[in-house]
């Protein structure tokens, strides 16, 4: 069974170089509050370590396993502007004015996008759309954009999960006459942009304590902003106020696709919005489903992993307005249309990605021979599109445990290269960018610590290389850091069950800031190694009490494959999945690091 593992070492079962060149550790809980944590997950030990490892105290506990809207849904008016910003709005509702909504092309602007979409139509009042083209465009607000808008007769525009950086998109916006509304959830610096309002927990006057929102999570808080004062006014429209909690399953998948972290009010928006989305409400994300192959889309990784990349992929290599539409509409066939055209679209992504990313591991294999303690990993290329880059930015970060920028740049691509960075803890790209954009290296630049985004030229590129690698020699120590395999706890593979991953699933949702758990097997044999798709392997890990079936995702060509192929004993470490199949639950092992025993 499930068990937490003591060891003296901070190396669990010694392993100090996995296949993926990762140290392994173990969670080291304080048994005193363990033990008093216990109590609130039914007595399980396993559980109370799980949440104590979260930093999770017995006060805390309930709310926590049980998060809801009641208990952490902050006060509308705690936000700079919102209650100006709804009071815009519902004037320009109530005076039927010709109000556009302008979204980034990711699914945080769609889903924000349509929320405000619906909350519009319940009054029956259409909501005009715009979204930017990321070649042409590129992100956010442009004076074009907001021109184009005020010539085509928008009255009012609001902005969603872009503009509270637009300066000078926001400047002639004010010239020519054009109110906007920005409702945004991005750094931003001290001077505020001219708006009619300006609504983001991360102004830095802002008071709310909610700076962790999505931007789906922001516009959630200010359709409920409408509603109040709306019912503080004695309005309402013929049917009654609109009902925003069916809102809540585009809130969720914004929250989650946007890697907003999970604790606060987004615990309560994903933890309720995937019990809306499994009622298949929203006739988009239902065809969505369907093309992807989803039963009942319940799930963080269904939304994540499987109706994200495809919301996302119209932004990336096609029409960036098809997501929005998709979650907007109430239409079955159009949905199934739209649907179809974004699955089609990710299938073209992947093959772009898939060939792009070959090319830049072999320049990063390239690199790191020359010298291997270069501490970040940057790969270029002409014809790479900019839609893709950021995906195998983060596959060069997973593979060599290094930040990484990725830079493409060509004809029908943009007027300049276009890059884009993933980091590891303890390494901000986004200072690194904005450090080299301030020195002249790159034309502009800034970002995270966690991601960022750069313009250059194609001839300054190895400059920037030899920059940066000079700039990232000082995080040494971070860089060793990131090579930490936290593990949770040990597992014998027949205790795997599928009332295992029930009980885990008490502590759920998972994500950003809390982290699915990871269970080790020791010492197991693996049989039945083979390739499933382009390069995943699927086989058995089995010992003398048990077996359990599992896959390494994108590892046939990678060390991990070479040591799972090899036929000797291996420690696993993964996270535990439950699936159906022919009406029969099973459980596997999503594995995530191997080590020869």
């Amino acid at each position: 069974m499930a068990q937490a593992a003591q060891q003296s070492s901070p190396h669990l079962f010694e392993v100090d170089q996995s296949a993926s060149g990762r140290f392994w550790t173990l969670a080291d809980a304080d048994e005193a509050l363990v033990r008093r944590l216990a109590p609130s997950v039914g007595g399980s030990d396993l559980l109370a370590r799980l949440l104590a490892s979260r930093d999770v105290d017995p006060v805390q506990a309930a709310s926590y396993l049980a998060p809801t809207l009641r208990d952490y849904f902050p006060d509308p008016s705690s936000f700079a502007d919102m209650d100006k910003a709804a009071g815009i709005i519902l004037d320009a509702i109530l005076a039927k004015k010709r109000v556009t909504v302008f979204a980034d092309y990711d699914v945080d602007g769609g889903t924000s996008s349509a929320i405000l979409a619906r909350y519009f139509r319940a009054w029956g009042q259409d909501l005009g759309l715009y979204v930017p083209d990321r070649l042409e465009e590129g992100y956010g607000p442009s004076p074009a954009a907001f021109r184009h808008l005020k010539d085509t007769g928008s009255d009012l525009v609001i902005t969603v999960d872009c503009g509270g950086a637009a300066v000078d998109a926001l400047n002639e916006a004010e010239a020519i006459g054009l109110p906007v509304v920005v409702i945004d959830h991005h750094l931003m610096s001290a001077e505020l942009p001219p708006s009619a309002a300006l609504v983001n927990p991360n102004r830095l006057d802002d008071t709310s304590g909610c700076g962790h929102l999505a931007a789906a999570g922001v516009v959630f808080v200010f359709v409920a902003a409408l509603n109040r004062l709306a019912r503080e006014r004695g309005l309402a429209p013929a049917d009654g106020l609109p009902d925003i909690m069916p809102f809540l399953d585009l809130c969720a998948l914004g929250t989650l696709c946007d890697m907003a972290p999970l604790h606060g009010v987004n615990r309560a928006f994903v933890r309720q919005g995937l019990t809306i989305m499994a009622r298949d409400q929203n006739p988009g994300l239902r065809a969505l489903a369907d093309v992807a192959g989803i039963g009942k889309t319940e799930t963080v990784y269904h939304a994540t992993f499987m109706l994200g990349p495809r919301l996302n992929a119209g932004g990336r290599v096609g029409d960036p307005w098809i997501a929005a539409k998709l979650l907007a509409t109430d239409d079955r066939q159009e949905a199934i249309e739209l649907a179809e055209r974004l699955h089609a679209l990710n299938e073209e992504r992947k093959e772009v990605e898939s060939a792009i990313l070959d090319l830049a591991m072999a320049q990063a294999e390239q690199a790191l021979a020359r010298n291997p303690d270069r501490g970040i990993i940057i790969a270029s290329g002409e014809g790479w599109h900019p839609g893709v880059i950021g995906i195998v930015a983060g596959r060069l970060k997973e593979r060599y445990h290094l930040p990484s920028i990725v830079i493409g740049w060509g004809e029908g691509l943009g007027p300049v290269a276009k890059g884009s960075g993933r980091s590891v803890k303890g390494v901000n790209i986004g200072d690194a960018i904005s450090m080299a954009a301030r020195e002249g290296v790159i034309l502009s630049g800034g970002g995270h610590a966690m991601a960022g985004g750069l313009s250059l030229e194609p001839d300054q590129v190895q400059a920037f290389d030899d920059w940066m690698v000079a700039h990232m020699a000082q995080f040494s120590a971070e860089r060793t850091a990131a090579l930490e395999l936290a593990i949770d706890a040990v597992l014998a593979p027949g205790a795997a069950s599928p009332a295992l991953v029930d009980q885990i699933a008490q502590i759920g949702p998972f994500g950003i800031g809390s982290p699915e758990p990871v269970f080790a097997l020791k010492s197991v044999h693996v049989t039945g190694v083979r390739q499933v798709g382009v390069n995943h392997l699927r086989f058995i890990a089995e010992d003398a009490g048990g077996r359990i079936e599992c896959i390494a995702w994108r590892a046939a060509d990678t060390p991990m494959g070479d040591v799972l192929r090899n036929g000797a004993r291996v420690h696993i470490a993964g996270k535990l999945k439950a699936d159906e199949w022919n009406g029969r639950r099973r459980v596997q092992l999503d594995v995530a690091d191997v080590a020869a025993d």
